[in-house]
């Protein structure tokens, strides 16, 4: 079976200075990530800001070489084909719809600039696609001639939207897209993205802080911690019994509107990762309230089992052979 979008042992390193004249470290963002995504689907990527998001988006969209690995859209390595056909393909959606847009162009000519840059439509095609896919996102013909700074934040997304679409690619990348949005608008803007990959068969990687949002229109979940998927399951699967204890602890974090319960204390304590200084054995392990003395040795494999994926220990070593830390609470 051939997937929409399989990503395979993906790395990306950088090289960081530690102050003015320190020296160099290597930095991975994103270690060893392999996923598979069918047609249609929604892959929802959540964690912390810092565990390699942002950077796995910028590598599937071609912005970014990877260090090693490869992204393969329709069984078709990316790394072989040119930056046009890339763009056919796969294309973004920006967090913030602020500044992804020139101020100086008309909407109408920023929808159609990846029609021009293609070149393959006549300009009365090149038109008429344009006017089309507004339509589809809810602008009118009027606001086709405005400039950005003319429209609200949300018709600005829809805008952005309209141009990551026009080139009909098989996969759009959602990098925080409702995030710069108020709350009233994030749902319209959910609801037209989940409207469009049904009548277009759009298969979505969807990155976001929001769980809320992620459990709205994911399919399914790949939890991300220091540059690696931890857990990844179908949406309903993963929200109603999450397995990682880094997973539990994103879930515990989320706030309710109950004032009387305060803010969730979820275990982690202060101590934030460092991706240049990944601990030996599982990753989480010090920030791990259940984690036990192989943690700190024993790098987790991947463990997948009932149609999930989860790197933790804890899903292989039956409770009654554990040892607690010291200091951390035994599972």
């Amino acid at each position: 079976m051939t997937h929409a979008i399989e990503v395979r042992n993906l790395y990306r390193e950088f090289q960081q200075r530690a102050g003015m004249a320190g020296e160099r470290r290597s930095v991975r963002a994103v270690d060893g990530v392999t996923f598979s995504l069918s047609a249609g689907d929604v892959l929802g990527v959540v964690g912390e800001s810092g565990c390699g998001k942002s950077t796995l988006a910028r590598l599937i969209m071609g912005l970014l070489p990877p260090s090693s690995g490869e992204v393969l859209v329709d069984g078709r390595s990316l790394a072989g084909m040119d930056r046009r056909e890339r763009a056919r393909l796969i294309q973004p959606v920006f967090q913030d719809p602020f500044s992804s847009l020139n101020p100086r162009q008309r909407i109408r000519d920023i929808v159609g600039l990846p029609l021009a840059a293609q070149g393959a439509l006549s300009s009365r095609l090149q038109a008429d696609r344009v006017m089309e896919m507004l339509a589809r996102v809810g602008i009118s013909s009027e606001m086709a001639e405005r400039r950005p700074a003319q429209l609200s934040g949300g018709q600005r997304q829809r805008v952005a939207i309209a141009r990551a679409l026009v080139l009909r690619p098989r996969i759009v990348v959602c990098d925080e897209p409702t995030s710069a949005l108020d709350v009233s608008v994030q749902a319209q803007i959910l609801n037209l993205l989940a409207e469009l990959r049904r009548e277009l068969g759009l298969t979505y990687l969807f990155i976001s802080h929001n769980l809320a949002v992620v459990e709205h229109i994911a399919t399914e979940v790949a939890v991300m911690y220091l540059g690696r998927i931890v857990e990844q399951a179908p949406v309903e699967d993963l929200f109603r019994t999450p397995a990682h204890p880094y997973t539990q602890a994103l879930l515990a974090s989320v706030l309710t509107p109950e004032p009387a319960l305060g803010i969730p204390d979820v275990g982690l304590g202060d101590a934030y990762p460092d991706p240049a200084n990944i601990p030996s054995g599982c990753r989480f392990h010090p920030r791990c309230p259940q984690a036990f003395d192989k943690c700190a040795q024993t790098m987790p494999d991947n463990i997948r089992q009932d149609g999930r994926l989860v790197e933790c220990l804890l899903a292989v070593s039956p409770p009654a052979k554990r040892e607690a830390t010291p200091g951390l609470a035994p599972a």
